[in-house]
């Protein structure tokens, strides 16, 4: 706020901001409700005693609300609320706590809080209006319309709830009809609803916290944790909030409202995003209606505008780190460190627009990237919207006008058919070595490395669907020094959501194309069985290496799940199951008679053949369902036998190379077990292992990883004529360098 020393006087003064092209990389990011700021806020002899909206220098919104730089009052969302003479005081007085807190508000000033039931939940008949009167009236207070939300929650109302970076929709958690009630509602059919307890306390009454996971939950990020379930935590919270799950995503209060809820309330509320399931967040009052008002019973919401939209923060434990796994509010804008690339740190801005799941968008300001939050799947139309605006505003947030664009090698991804229609150089990156460039940007590493992509799938340059790879990579280029055998992906997207159609293309490889009646997961689908298999041998069936179609294809061999209704189930499921199962693996692999994936050399490529592996597992199996015991051991196997097989490969490519660091990234990497157990091995092995941290392995990191990829290139070939695009550097074959 242009606090400088005035040389004419013994003191100082608070000179205006003035706008510069300089911004810093020390942008505000949102920051849950600080330790003081809540003891005053539940202090009846204080002036802000429940207000909703406390704040100080330490707490509080900042880049949901801000519109321009620098960071001042007048340049965010908070200009059109007067101070009042408290207030004002406060913020001009140097010993305040609250001295140039920009967002500093009180109850005489505002923002307001306001409650209204929703007219197209509310005349759907299946939910009474909560009295008193459901509109506020002039006069009321922040503490009515805190008041009927509370009621509404306690009489089972779905309530769309207000926050810092969009709305939320909120339920109690122990209310069974009305979990399931938003559930068909926002066509959410299994995936697990996050939990808003009031306490670390209360947290423990549900999950197991690590040391790690407690300070993250605690954090000034305020994120969803996600850890396991208390074996005691039966009863405490309807089932439905994450059936078949053996983890919980929890958070804790962020805000002053955030904390008047969870008190008031006697049990867990289930706090999801605000929107229909894969769209963004909606933060504009004016949506609520057309976007919220099929789902929500009724609205808490107060009269400060969000200027940028911010879902809430997901991370995960993987021993010893934490990770994020969505990447958004209190995180954003943080900036990503790119020196390690050795590029000049005058170098033009870079923008990466992403894969087309878990869309981010990312620039780059001389040495720093900066990512946009998350913004769901660009196969959404609202979605779309948000990737198109997150681009725009990220440009005039940091007074950028990228050089570059730098896009998926997948012709039919929304965010590549978007770069390609810009006038600017193009660089067409390949997704998994944007993974791996992810992760090195995410270490401030520059390599080369041996690098582990393992994901649902991206598109190859050699016309198949890539997903288990080795590559030897820096941020300028890579080798495919390896990958997991190809098997057909017959469908398409429907053998995503259909696990046992993947089953079908590994045991049709497996058997070499004689697939036994008897066995349980073609039973179960007798009908379509022949059907998939005619896709699956059609000679212009997609070919994929996926490790995630894999794992998707154990799990229906396992008879775990044969459809699901969201990214990744079979192999969370698969994942739980396998963490049931642990025993003596070598005795029992031996018993079972369960193979190992080999793993061969072909013209200098490693390749990883599992078609031995699934027929022993489907011949364990055997006909009919299997015991429970039984699938939880062989869950576990599978893990075991698909890390000793990437432990083996990557360690003959390390030792090929004189290499001794490995990097994991890809979705698949969010499995805490396989992590766990890949992460060990190469560690045995000598190896350093890169993990990610600060940014997403899944897609939400890919991003970065272009941007990084797009500089290194940049800096080394060097600027190309207006609208052509650059030509990757490096080839993609080994031997073709």
């Amino acid at each position: 706020d242009g606090v400088a020393a005035d040389r004419e006087t013994t003191g100082f003064v608070i000179r205006p901001s003035a706008r510069s092209s300089e911004i810093s990389a020390l942008l505000p990011a949102d920051v849950r409700t600080c330790t003081v700021c809540l003891l005053e806020m539940r202090d009846p002899g204080n002036r802000r005693y429940r207000h909703p909206f406390i704040n100080c220098t330490d707490c509080g919104p900042r880049f949901t609300i801000i519109r321009a730089t620098p960071y001042d009052r007048a340049n965010t969302t908070m200009a059109t609320f007067g101070m009042c003479p408290q207030c004002a005081s406060e913020y001009a007085d140097p010993s305040s706590r609250r001295f140039h807190a920009e967002p500093i508000c009180c109850p005489a000033c505002g923002p307001r809080l306001h409650f209204r039931l929703l007219p197209a939940a509310a005349s759907s008949g299946e939910v009474q209006a909560t009295e008193p009167e459901p509109e506020p009236e002039p006069g009321r207070t922040d503490e009515d319309a805190l008041t009927l939300a509370i009621a509404a929650l306690r009489a089972g109302q779905i309530v769309a709830v207000k926050g810092i970076g969009g709305y939320s929709l909120a339920v109690d958690a122990c209310n069974d009809e009305a979990v399931v009630r938003l559930r068909v509602r926002k066509h959410r059919d299994d995936k697990p609803f996050a939990l808003l307890v009031r306490s670390v306390d209360a947290a423990r009454d549900l999950v197991e916290l690590s040391d790690e996971e407690a300070l993250a939950l605690v954090g000034p990020q305020a994120p969803i944790v996600l850890a396991s379930r208390r074996a005691e935590h039966v009863g405490l919270v309807s089932p439905r909030v994450a059936p078949d799950n053996q983890m919980f995503g929890l958070m804790l209060p962020s805000t002053g409202l955030h904390h008047l809820l969870a008190e008031a309330c006697d049990g867990p509320l289930v706090f999801t995003s605000g929107n229909h399931s894969d769209e963004p967040i909606v933060m504009l009052d004016e949506l609520v209606d057309s976007r919220l008002g099929t789902i929500a019973d009724s609205v808490l919401y107060h009269d400060r505008r969000i200027h940028r939209r911010a879902d809430d923060s997901v991370v995960k434990r993987f021993a010893p780190t934490v990770t994020t796994l969505r990447r958004a509010r209190g995180y954003v804008p943080v900036a990503i460190d790119l020196t390690a690339a050795d590029v000049p740190t005058d170098a033009p801005s870079i923008l990466g627009v992403g894969a087309e799941l878990k869309s981010t968008v990312c620039v780059s300001r001389g040495d720093k990237a900066f990512m946009s939050a998350h913004l769901g799947d660009l196969e959404h139309v609202e979605a779309y919207r948000s990737f198109s605006e997150a681009i725009v505003d990220l440009q005039a947030f940091f007074d950028v006008r990228p050089a570059l664009v730098v896009h998926d090698l997948h012709p039919e991804y929304l965010s590549t058919k978007w770069a390609q229609e810009q006038h600017v150089e193009l660089l067409a990156v390949q997704h998994h070595h944007a993974h791996i460039a992810s992760c090195l940007a995410d270490n401030s590493m520059r390599g080369p490395v041996v690098g582990l992509a393992f994901d649902g799938h991206g598109y190859g340059p050699d016309g198949t669907l890539w997903g288990g790879e080795f590559l030897v990579a820096d941020l300028v280029g890579y080798e495919r020094a390896g990958h997991f055998r190809p098997v057909p992906l017959p469908g398409g997207s429907t053998a995503v959501r259909d696990p046992w159609r993947m089953a079908a293309a590994h045991l049709l490889d497996a058997y070499a194309g004689a697939v036994p009646s008897e066995l349980a997961v073609r039973t179960r689908n007798q009908d379509r069985w022949s059907a998939v298999e005619a896709v699956a041998r059609h000679s212009q069936t997609m070919q994929t290496t996926s490790v995630g179609r894999l794992f998707d294809a154990i799990a229906a061999i396992l008879g775990v799940r044969d459809s699901v209704s969201f990214e990744g189930q079979a192999a969370m499921e698969l994942e739980q199951r396998a963490g049931m199962g642990r025993a003596d693996a070598d005795a029992d692999r031996v018993e079972l008679g369960i193979e190992p994936i080999h793993v061969v050399e072909h013209d200098g490529v490693v390749v990883l053949d599992p078609s031995r592996f699934v027929r022993s597992l489907a011949q364990a199996v055997g006909p009919g369902a299997s015991r429970p015991a039984l699938v939880d051991e062989l869950a576990w196997i599978a893990h075991l036998t698909v890390a000793e097989a990437a432990v083996r490969s990557a360690g003959i490519i390390c030792a090929r190379e004189g290499l001794d660091i490995a990097a994991l990234s890809g979705g698949v990497f969010q499995n805490q077990l396989l992590h766990g157990m890949v992460r060990t091995g190469l560690e045995a092995l000598g190896l350093t292992v890169l993990v990610h941290r600060n940014v997403p392995p899944n897609d939400g990191g890919i991003s970065l990883g272009q941007v990084a990829i797009g500089r290194a290139t940049r800096a080394r070939l060097g600027a190309e004529r207006l609208g052509h695009a650059i030509k990757p550097p490096a080839a993609t074959q080994r031997g073709q360098v």
